[in-house]
């Protein structure tokens, strides 16, 4: 499998013409984005165990069961992570699908993301991913779909290319919809993305959060 694909991305001005301020602040850069000239790029996949009276940080536990401080700013994005269907994987949908190698030239899904028609084309193409070592995250258009009982097999294209992705019936499948600072709550599960401060704090740029107690899958 050959993971050097050329990112096909939409410009920033082309994104935000396409998304409302809030999501389009929290998808237009994707994982693999630096924020070099303020501190190192960090992820924190975690759940939220307090947060300050202010409403200005958050102290979290991540997946691995290290305490983190995350700060947030008024620039700050907060997107729901909400729950959805491979149903909503129809011909034509814009998705996005996390996958591993899978036989073949095949994907193996490891999630799919349903996203709605006012983030179509964003992140478009395939690229690499941080959810697991080895993984893809591929951002296209349904151009097939069969089904069988051990689940589906899409077609997923995108400008200079295609990825063929097998998605166990299993797969957990999400989408977005704007959020608020209200949503992050104790107890809520999020996904903070932003830069590595000085005296170790995250600050961060947009945060993912489940909402009603789901746990983003990303």
């Amino acid at each position: 499998m050959d993971y050097s694909c050329k990112r096909q991305t939409l410009t920033t001005e082309t994104a935000m013409k396409k998304l409302g301020p809030t999501l389009a602040a929290a998808f237009v850069l994707s994982a693999a984005s630096a924020f070099a000239q303020n501190g190192p790029a960090v992820t924190a996949r975690a759940t939220i165990e307090s947060v300050a009276a202010d409403g200005a940080s958050l102290a979290v536990r991540t997946r691995d069961g290290k305490q983190e401080t995350v700060r947030l700013n008024d620039k700050t994005a907060v997107t729901l992570v909400v729950p959805a269907s491979l149903s909503d994987a129809k011909k034509g949908a814009f998705i996005g699908v996390a996958a591993l190698p899978g036989e073949g030239d095949e994907l193996k899904a490891m999630e799919v993301h349903i996203f709605p028609e006012s983030m179509r084309g964003l992140g478009e193409g395939f690229r690499p991913f941080d959810l697991a070592p080895g993984s893809t995250m591929t951002n296209g258009s349904v151009a097939a779909r069969v089904d069988s009982v051990q689940g589906s097999k899409l077609t997923v294209t995108y400008k200079g290319g295609q990825q063929t992705i097998v998605v166990d019936p299993k797969a957990p499948v999400v989408g977005f919809a704007p959020g608020s600072r209200s949503d992050l709550k104790p107890g809520a599960a999020l996904i903070a993305r932003g830069t590595r401060a000085a005296d170790g704090t995250i600050e961060a740029a947009r945060i993912l959060v489940g909402k009603d107690s789901l746990v983003p899958p990303m």
